[in-house]
Parts: structure tokens; C-alpha cells; sequence
């Protein structure tokens, strides 16, 4: 478990990303023909790089960011959290207000990220998205060239595998074991993209999304067996 590290120097994120166009129809010939050969990797004989489409949210190549959560740790005895919200259909805009967030956050030497599944997706995606926007990567996130203990990303899963790095663990799954409330309670992952293109429910995607930062909190002071965050004690800033 994380050691000499106090819940106040953490910011927990979260993103929720969808397929760049609504349709495989609708991207330019070059692009289908690259997720042609990317969806090659993965999609059954029976299956055509159209009907997978909707899996090209998570790869960071075919897909754009439309929410990013985070949430801090304002106060003890009780824990108190806020969130705050970066979200819409301006990707870079989105990426530019978030960044500006996470560099005056990240002032102190012992801040720390911290997100579930983090160091494969959320942190390498942000990173990503940046440089197609052409933004310059927070330091934070710009791990390039750092030793091991200059990197200051917690991941929830990595913890939770104890050295057994065959094993995934879906944040749903480990709430329900550590007996937290679960953030899957509406809408899950895969139907993001839907709800994005289909109906425009950004409100409803932005709720999911910080119900799975809170979740990631509640989860490494579980961990940490530091106490639990109540509800009451959860405040949104979060601007519509």
C-alpha cells in the first residue's frame, strides 16, 4: 500500500472517451482503412471493422475525450471530497482547461494522481489526446525519461494485483467485494458513445464519470484503511 502519502496530496481522475465520428461511415477513406487493419487484432470472423466501430473509443488513435472528472480530498473527520468536471465536444478545449488544473495542483512535491486502470488508459490517453491537439503535456503525465520513483501516478488496479500482473480487475468488481457503493448504477463504459451520439446527454455522462472518481477514493482509503468518504461529505463544482 501506498506509504508516507496523505489523502490531501491526491487528485483521482477519471475520462470518459467515445469514437471520434459517430459511424465507421463517416471517416475519411485513410482512417478506414487503418481501422480496418487495427480492428484485424481483435473482431471475429463473422464481425467487419464497421460493427466494432464503437470500440475505437479506446484507443486514443480513433477515439477523442469528452469528460474528464477529478476530485480532491478537502478535509479530515470527516473526509470531505469535491469534484470538478472538464467536459463537451471541444476535445482541446477540454484538455486545455484540465491542464491548467493539474499543473497548479501539481505545485507541491508530493502530489500524486490517481485513477483505476490509470497507467494503461487514462494517463497514456490524456498524454496522447494532448499531442494530436498539439498541448503540451503537464509534467505531471510527461513521464519520459523519469526514474521509477519520480513518477507520481497511483493506479487502483496495480495495487489491488499485489505483484500479480495477470490479473484485471473492473472498478464495479471491486467496490461490490469491498462493499463500497458501486458507480455502475445508470450507464456503464460501452454505452458512452452511445448516449454521446445517439441523445447528447453530456449531464448524465459527467455524473458517471465523477461516481467513478469518487468510487477510485473511496477505494485507495479503503486500501490505505483510512476511514470512508459519506455522501453528504461529496460536493460537485462542476459548472453545466
Amino acid at each position: 500500500m501506498p506509504e508516507n502519502i496523505r489523502p490531501e496530496d491526491i487528485l483521482f481522475l477519471d475520462i470518459e472517451t467515445v469514437p471520434a465520428v459517430p459511424s465507421f461511415d463517416m471517416l475519411e477513406e485513410h482512417m478506414k482503412e487503418l481501422w480496418e487493419k487495427k480492428s484485424a487484432q481483435f473482431r471475429t470472423g463473422e464481425q467487419t471493422a464497421g460493427t466494432v466501430y464503437d470500440r475505437a473509443a479506446i484507443y486514443a488513435e480513433f477515439g477523442k475525450i469528452i469528460c474528464i472528472s477529478a476530485g480532491v480530498f478537502t478535509g479530515r473527520d470527516p473526509f470531505r471530497f469535491r469534484l470538478k468536471s472538464f467536459f463537451g465536444d471541444d476535445e482541446k478545449a477540454i484538455l486545455s482547461d484540465f491542464s491548467l488544473m493539474l499543473n497548479r495542483f501539481a505545485r507541491s512535491r508530493e502530489s500524486q494522481l490517481c485513477a483505476h486502470n490509470g497507467k494503461e488508459f487514462d494517463y497514456p490517453y490524456i498524454a496522447r489526446r494532448m499531442v494530436i491537439n498539439r498541448l503540451v503535456i503537464p509534467e505531471m503525465l510527461n513521464i519520459a525519461g523519469k526514474k521509477p520513483w519520480e513518477v507520481k501516478l497511483l493506479d487502483t488496479m496495480e495495487l489491488w494485483k499485489f505483484g500479480d500482473f495477470r490479473s484485471f480487475v473492473s472498478l464495479d468488481l471491486l467496490t461490490s467485494v469491498l462493499g463500497l457503493p458501486s458507480p455502475k448504477d445508470d450507464i456503464r463504459g460501452s454505452e458512452v458513445g452511445e448516449v454521446y451520439w445517439n441523445s447528447h446527454d453530456i449531464t448524465r455522462i459527467v455524473t458517471y464519470c465523477e461516481k467513478d472518481v469518487l468510487a477510485v477514493a473511496r477505494i485507495l482509503l479503503r486500501m490505505m484503511n483510512l476511514g470512508e468518504i459519506d455522501d453528504d461529505g461529496v460536493e460537485s463544482v462542476t459548472n453545466s
